[in-house]
């Protein structure tokens, strides 16, 4: 038999409990709400909060690798467009050299090809040399590799570089490289062949190479995609699910509120045994 006692109200510390425990929920769905995660910090959840920040880190890190990618890519986009100026301006050369093999040329004429192929020729040992974006080149012949950020682990992509300059396409700068007569244009016209092949291969190896970057770069992206789905997944709130919840908890909360009212008056029957 329940006890009558205006000190000790079981039905009311029962009512204020759950009242409290549905409080606690609300608060707990109110903050899903407002921040949209399910775990929103250490106490919520402390091993998958861990998990989710070690992963946005990840995530966040490999902004840096995209941003050295993308570096990889202008440099040899810097140097294809360079290496497209230079088998231009071989090609031209090689046509002056075929003009100036004609035997049959006067002095003056002879003489104008050849000012205009030395033009050509310092022309292609300008645009080796500005072949730079950032202060790098792979075209310049100033190194033999160049590297980007590969992954988060500091690993590297390696792009080999493609010397463009008059050495790197075998012809001997020191010598000047010219003609003096038509027999010396003739031999040129070997050269200048040899040259346009060197750079066509070397364009290549470095069109190979951009396209590798692309490639990867695409990779690092997806991946980057990937990382935050699934911090996502790991900490993110159903807003639907919780939407529901919420209108639940009110319910309850009000139904609590109502109980508590209740127990707490049944003390006031008591008056009426000594009435």
């Amino acid at each position: 038999m329940a006890l009558n006692s205006i000190n000790t109200n079981s039905g009311a510390m029962i009512a204020l409990q759950n009242l409290n425990s549905t409080n606690n929920e609300l608060q707990v769905t109110q903050q899903r709400i407002n921040t949209g995660k399910k775990v929103g910090s250490a106490k919520d959840n402390g091993a998958i909060w861990a998990m989710a920040k070690s992963q946005s880190a990840t995530a966040s890190s490999l902004n840096a690798v995209k941003d050295s990618l993308q570096r990889g890519q202008s440099t040899i986009d810097v140097a294809l467009a360079a290496g497209d100026t230079i088998t231009d301006l071989l090609g031209k050369m090689k046509e002056k050299a075929l003009a100036a093999s004609d035997t049959s040329l006067n002095t003056a004429s002879f003489n104008a090809l050849v000012s205009d192929f030395n033009s050509l020729r310092d022309q292609i040992s300008k645009a080796a040399t500005n072949a730079k974006f950032n202060g790098a080149s792979v075209a310049d012949g100033s190194t033999a590799n160049l590297t980007f950020l590969a992954n988060t682990d500091g690993s590297v992509f390696t792009v080999k570089a493609q010397s463009l300059s008059l050495a790197g396409l075998g012809i001997n700068p020191t010598a000047s490289p010219t003609f003096a007569t038509a027999s010396a244009a003739k031999t040129m016209i070997t050269t200048i062949d040899k040259a346009i092949g060197t750079a066509t291969n070397k364009l290549a190896s470095l069109g190979t190479a951009s396209t590798g970057l692309d490639t990867h770069l695409t990779f690092v992206g997806k991946l980057q995609d990937s990382l935050e789905a699934g911090v996502g997944n790991l900490v993110d709130a159903d807003l639907a699910k919780e939407s529901a919840k919420l209108q639940s908890l009110q319910t309850k909360q009000q139904l609590g509120i109502q109980a508590l009212s209740i127990a707490n008056q049944s003390s006031s029957s008591i008056l009426s045994l000594f009435r």
